[in-house]
């Protein structure tokens, strides 16, 4: 909204770049969260939505998390809010990416509320069966390769000077929405190791549904402890930001040897809400945790990063930068392969990861703080590798 506003009163063009418009973003949606985070608290205690704690399933995890039972819980619902108005007032409205981040953000964290009011409805950590949330994540993650592979789709969601599908450009080549959605990329080297076409495009369509719905659900399985997932995500979404913005910038891009990506600041932006927002939740959700973010919080930023690896296709990159999401992700399927394939038998004391330290008596903060000095020390790498290819 203000972004096409100072445009329309033509006033000083520095508030239309998008390194302005992310500072603005993430300043808003950080004083937004800070500044609404204890009204927004209070109507949870009012509202009695408290976290459940698994006692059943994990006696030594409900003695250890005993304190925190009926802290309040969908805090995601203060990041999201303050992410939308982030996005409303300096994000294009006539982008494709706005749009797309926009209703990711609107399903997930629809799917993410519902869930947690699942939970709460039955008392117990069980919320929406599994198989019921995996379907609808693999329905939305399909429909956004249908518009990235499907080039009529795209246009027929183009009105006029609205919803353009972008184009991107690289070693000297042009390429559309489909051609550059087909590319595979990893990171430290700065051609695309795998180009797919025809049939087997097909196939990629599952790949971007691997990524959102893998991205989401690690996220989900990260938000276990105070802290732990946002300050994960302010660390990978800062990344994630940067390469958005660099791939935005044709000559920043040529130079760096990366794709040169139409209109990709307006990810850049939004993921500077994320951050910012994040930043914000933190005030309260560091250790004791005044509120937790819920399945509503963790199911959408984690979707709303996945979706950013694959508009950048970066996706490789993502699974480096948000390295302890991968990590909390896999031990929990080793943990499920192995009770089921080696008769019971646990590789860890409790998955996902971060209990598995709990059980072993490190404390929360302690497993905490080493968690996000691995996450920065990952993101370092990652934003390494875009000048060392």
């Amino acid at each position: 909204m203000l972004y096409f506003l100072l445009r329309y009163f033509d006033l000083p063009m520095a508030f239309t770049y998008t390194s302005t418009r992310m500072a603005l973003a993430a300043s808003t949606s950080l004083i937004l969260s800070v500044l609404c985070g204890p009204w927004f608290i209070l109507q949870l205690y009012r509202w009695k939505i408290g976290q459940p704690i698994r006692k059943e399933e994990c006696p030594l995890l409900g003695q250890l998390h005993e304190k925190k039972q009926d802290t309040p819980t969908m805090g995601g619902i203060l990041i999201l809010f303050s992410m939308i108005v982030s996005l409303l007032l300096w994000m294009d409205w006539t982008s494709p990416f706005t749009l797309i981040l926009l209703l990711t953000t609107l399903c997930l964290g629809a799917l993410g509320a519902y869930d947690d009011f699942a939970k709460l409805r039955s008392r117990s950590s069980r919320g929406l069966a599994g198989k019921k949330k995996f379907l609808i994540q693999v329905l939305l993650s399909l429909l956004l390769a249908f518009y990235l592979l499907y080039p009529p789709f795209a246009e027929w969601i183009h009105r006029g000077a609205w919803f353009a599908p972008p184009i991107a450009r690289g070693g000297g080549e042009v390429f559309s929405l489909s051609d550059y959605t087909s590319m595979l990329y990893l990171p430290f080297f700065k051609t695309p190791v795998l180009m797919v076409s025809g049939v087997a495009t097909f196939f990629f369509a599952f790949w971007i549904a691997f990524v959102v719905t893998g991205s989401s659900n690690a996220v989900n399985l990260t938000d276990g402890l105070d802290g732990l997932a946002a300050g994960t995500l302010i660390m990978a979404g800062g990344v994630m930001a940067l390469v958005a913005f660099v791939s935005n910038h044709l000559e920043i891009a040529r130079y760096l040897n990366i794709l040169y990506i139409e209109g990709s600041g307006e990810i850049a932006i939004y993921l500077s809400a994320l951050v910012g927002a994040c930043v914000g939740f933190l005030w309260y959700n560091s250790s004791p945790a005044q509120v937790f973010m819920g399945d509503t919080g963790s199911i959408a930023l984690g979707g709303i990063l996945g979706v950013c690896a694959v508009l950048l296709r970066r996706e490789f990159l993502f699974a480096l930068v948000g390295g302890i999401f991968v990590v909390e992700a896999l031990s929990v399927i080793l943990q499920v392969a192995s009770y089921r394939l080696r008769k019971g038998k646990r590789i860890f004391l409790c998955s996902p990861l971060h209990h598995h330290f709990e059980y072993k008596g490190w404390a929360e903060n302690k497993i905490v703080i080493r968690f996000w000095i691995v996450g920065l020390l990952l993101a370092i790498v990652g934003a390494a590798s875009l000048k060392i290819q």
